[in-house]
């Protein structure tokens, strides 16, 4: 295949103008749990987010929820570049309605759990974790 030099300066120009252009692509914290909840209320309580409030490595911080009743939970780090971490579904055969796992923080930030209920409200509960450098509290 051989490009002409038209193609090349277009593919070029195409290339620069691209890297120029803002793009948006990832959602903020409000259009996530807006997403989530079709843009109903959410109340505090009724879910418990388990976090650290010191993390001296913030490529694996454990957290875990706990949410009776619920159908699904999201979980969002507000500072993170991409602030969706996981949503656990639960089925109506799940023996309670807990997960938890490790996330990656870029630093010290509010971690939120949103929890869609089965009878259609939402719940949430949050925690803000401190994200120390080479864990000398820094």
């Amino acid at each position: 295949m051989e490009f002409s030099r038209r193609e090349t300066l277009a593919l070029g120009l195409g290339a620069v103008a691209l890297s120029i252009l803002p793009l948006r692509a990832h959602a903020t914290t409000e259009e996530l749990i807006a997403g989530f909840t079709g843009g109903a209320d959410t109340t505090d309580g009724g879910v418990t987010l388990t976090a650290p409030e010191i993390a001296e490595n913030g490529n694996t911080v454990p957290i875990s929820v706990d949410a009776p009743g619920a159908a699904a939970v999201m979980i969002i780090a507000s500072g993170n570049p991409t602030p969706s971490v996981a949503t656990f579904n639960f089925g109506p055969l799940a023996a309670a309605q807990s997960a938890s796992t490790r996330i990656r923080l870029a630093g010290t930030q509010d971690v939120l759990a949103i929890a869609r209920m089965a009878d259609g409200s939402f719940r949430r509960a949050s925690s803000t974790v401190k994200v120390t450098i080479g864990g000398c509290g820094g």
